[in-house]
């Protein structure tokens, strides 16, 4: 299992896009199901900022996120969209209230 967590601050006035790509990304999920992901997303109060939190648990340890459409299509301009680019961490729990049930 690996856990992964993403922020980057995107242009203020690429923010409605981004939701829209993210938004595409989760309707796609929603139809294909992909089993051993956990995944949410969510955009800072600063308005520009976001979070993607993941937990991969596949059987061979990949993540499912590269073979949706909707997430190749929200990944293909990012650095474009972003005013500072998408920083990756991988984490490691310590402790959690339901947060992956």
């Amino acid at each position: 299992m690996s856990q992964v967590i993403v922020r980057y601050r995107v242009k203020p006035d690429r923010v409605q896009e981004n939701q829209e790509l993210v938004r595409s990304v989760y309707e796609e999920l929603a139809q294909t199901r992909p089993a051993g992901l956990r995944y949410a997303t969510f955009r800072l109060d600063d308005g520009v900022s976001f979070v993607h939190v993941a937990q991969i648990e596949t059987e061979d340890g990949s993540n499912p996120l590269p073979k949706i459409e909707a997430f190749r299509r929200f990944s293909a301009d990012v650095a474009d969209r972003c005013d500072e680019p998408p920083v990756v961490t991988s984490m490691e729990e310590v402790g959690s209230y339901r947060f992956f049930d």
